[in-house]
């Protein structure tokens, strides 16, 4: 028996809370503990309104990177929260890992050449909702070319609902949009009903 197991979120928790709009963040890195949020009003992005600038769409036709799945997701995780300020900790990180490993948590990779990671992003996945999490580059626009790839993926697979949880102007520039947190939730009850999957 292990003396000192690590301690995570249990995915049972984390489930149930996606499930019910909630989602969980640590206050910095090195935070030991975590708490639930949400919105009042809540962002997404609309399927059928997503939009990418000319130049990143010039990257995607040149095939600059390799698109890849759920191949390197704690190295995901991990890029997403090397910066000043995270909400990503080391608890978030391990028990998101158990997630994906359960087939619940993804991450878009853009690989260059030499097969290293340009910029991903990564999410959850429950029914025909996914709930996006966070994204990086290394490259210019990488993260912008993950997030185009996944909007293949989500609409492709016949996903419903594509969760931001917040709106920022950052995100308006690929269609994001806020709706208020009831309308939200009878997206979410719609999106849990149905079942898709996650895949290239």
């Amino acid at each position: 028996m292990e003396k000192n197991p690590k301690k995570i979120i249990p995915p049972e928790h984390l489930l149930s809370g996606y499930a019910k709009g909630i989602f969980p963040m640590s206050e910095s890195r090195d935070d030991p503990g975590y708490q639930w949020y949400t919105a009042r009003r809540r962002g997404i992005i609309p399927l059928d309104k997503f939009k990418i600038s000319g130049n990143v769409q010039r990257i995607i036709r040149q095939e600059r990177y390799k698109p890849e799945i759920n191949r390197r997701f704690r190295t995901v995780m991990e890029a997403c929260a090397s910066r000043e300020s995270t909400w990503i900790s080391d608890l978030i990180i391990d028990s998101f890992v158990l997630l994906y490993e359960m087939g619940f948590a993804h991450s878009v990779e853009m690989l260059k050449d030499d097969g290293t990671l340009a910029g991903a992003l990564y999410g959850v996945a429950i029914g025909s909702a996914f709930f996006g999490e966070s994204m990086f580059k290394h490259d210019k626009e990488a993260d912008k070319v993950a997030l185009w790839y996944c909007h293949q993926i989500l609409q492709q697979n016949g996903f419903e609902l594509w969760d931001t949880q917040y709106y920022t102007d950052h995100l308006a520039q690929f269609g994001c949009v806020e709706i208020p947190g009831n309308e939200y939730m009878l997206r979410l009850e719609k999106a849990l009903k149905k079942e898709a999957v996650f895949k290239l």
